[in-house]
């Protein structure tokens, strides 16, 4: 009788446990720290050291392309999408070098952006900034501009068929521009790319664009010649490309053809887009190929940079269901942009103090936080830069600095370590969802010594950028009809 009362009484006790302990988990607050696998990152800058995609199995020439199957539109389809070490090995025998070399591009690409919406603003167009404007003639055309006032160039690639028979290309993905445009024969003067350049005699479907056209007429920068559009587009890093302005049929894999896609023949280009045949524009602008297909949405994931995996970028697939989501804004001023409803950061659980609409779009086109794919680290106003890394230090006094590497300017030593916990980083957005940060997409390596760096640097422009560093292993979606952008880790 008594075994069986002390029975009972233990079963109860367990009971409550159980019951007490899953409450508590339950009502526990989210963690305030990640871990950081050091390790992990500093073997992946080796690998991408001596990654060779001639010999690996990383991006295979043939790997299909497939329809979305999964998605809510029966136009919905899905491409590879993989990082530029994936396509070219590196020349570059020091990760500290091949890290200067990308935050220098980097650096380029943010300039061109934050001038972008400079010219914007105070209604100047960059044929204006010419010594003498009275008409564009052609010859105009055959030079580069290399003002630092357009929008930069991408990091990402995907594989695309243009023309009729359909030849496969690489292609630069660029949120940050709208103009699509590949290399053309005859090339006056072309950079190195990974396959053949596009040929027009070969195919049936190629047709210039007139001068009177709409597509000609909506290029910032065109000219005309024999009755034909030419047009041009210059980088902020320096790279540019000149040529015909023409319609072709651009496909897909299985997913059909898409014809009288509007796109630049370039047959005069140089600059960063080494290894890529060209660049696909997924702005909001009337000459990207989103604005141009009609597409609902779009999103992609980015794979690591330094990683020789891959993800998609898919078109009229929907926002997944389990997607921290943000007001889409739409600029007046510059329609090429994806503006994101930001409203503040955390760190540690405990928000970064900075006035009420700090990140906020003015009527005026100034400020805002733009979401690109394009450029690699987040920029921050000074203001909101130095908060937030002002509360990283301060919970992270048992971690070993170091100096300062080139934009960074809060950086760790971290060789003596296999991994570490650090203060979580978190983008608090419009209508109360929060987006938390993975580690390695916050603090990451500069060498293969075991330097990491607070990877966010400051901005003396109005405009903040969310860059793909922090984006990466995250899908973002751009929900067009309904204006929203969702961010779903884990959906690669």
């Amino acid at each position: 009788m008594a075994t069986s009362s002390s029975s009972s009484k233990l079963s109860l006790f367990f009971l409550f446990s159980f019951l007490f302990t899953s409450t508590l988990a339950r009502n526990s607050p989210s963690p305030t720290t990640k871990t950081l696998d050091v390790l992990a990152s500093l073997k992946q800058t080796q690998h991408i050291l001596s990654f060779d995609p001639q010999i690996s199995n990383g991006f295979s020439k043939s790997q299909p392309l497939f329809f979305n199957s999964s998605s809510s539109s029966g136009s919905g389809f899905s491409i590879p999408l993989h990082s530029r070490g994936s396509l070219r090995k590196t020349h570059h025998v020091d990760y500290k070098n091949l890290v200067r070399s990308r935050l220098d591009h980097d650096s380029a690409r943010v300039n061109s952006l934050t001038t972008e919406v400079l010219l914007a603003v105070n209604g100047v167009r960059k044929t204006e900034l010419k010594p003498v404007v009275t008409e564009l003639e052609p010859e105009a055309l055959s030079t580069p501009v290399i003002s630092g006032t357009s929008q930069g160039s991408g990091e990402y690639f995907t594989r695309v068929g243009v023309g009729s028979p359909a030849k496969q290309f690489y292609m630069v993905l660029d949120t940050g521009s709208d103009v699509n445009w590949i290399q053309c024969e005859p090339c006056t003067d072309c950079y190195q790319q990974s396959d053949p350049i596009f040929d027009p005699s070969a195919s049936s479907t190629y047709s210039p664009v007139t001068c009177e056209s709409r597509q000609c007429s909506s290029l910032r920068e065109s000219a005309c010649r024999g009755g034909k559009c030419l047009y041009q587009v210059s980088y902020g890093d320096g790279s540019y490309t000149v040529g015909d302005f023409v319609t072709e049929t651009v496909s897909f894999g299985n997913s059909g053809d898409i014809k009288g896609v509007a796109l630049g023949c370039g047959h005069t280009n140089e600059g960063l887009f080494v290894a890529a045949a060209g660049l696909v524009g997924l702005g909001g602008g009337p000459l990207s190929l989103t604005s141009q297909i009609k597409a609902t949405s779009f999103s992609y994931c980015l794979v690591d940079r330094d990683s020789a995996g891959s993800s998609t970028l898919d078109f009229n697939s929907g926002l997944p269901a389990d997607s921290v989501v943000a007001p889409l804004i739409r600029s007046r001023k510059v329609d090429t942009f994806y503006y994101v409803g930001l409203t503040g950061l955390s760190v540690g659980g405990q928000p970064v103090q900075l006035p009420p609409g700090f990140f906020e779009l003015e009527q005026s086109g100034n400020g805002g936080v733009i979401v690109d794919c394009g450029t690699a680290i987040t920029r921050l106003q000074t203001e909101a830069y130095n908060a937030l890394r002002d509360a990283f230090v301060k919970l992270t006094p048992d971690l070993l600095t170091t100096g300062g590497f080139a934009l960074f300017d809060t950086c760790y030593d971290l060789s003596s370590r296999t991994s570490v916990r650090v203060p979580k980083v978190a983008f608090q957005f419009s209508g109360g969802m929060s987006l938390d940060l993975p580690a390695k997409n916050y603090l990451i390596p500069v060498d293969s010594s075991g330097t990491f760096c607070l990877a966010f640097a400051p901005t003396t422009s109005s405009l903040s950028i969310i860059g793909n560093v922090q984006q990466q292993g995250t899908r973002v979606s751009f929900d067009l009809a309904n204006n929203k952008v969702g961010f779903s880790p884990h959906k690669c």
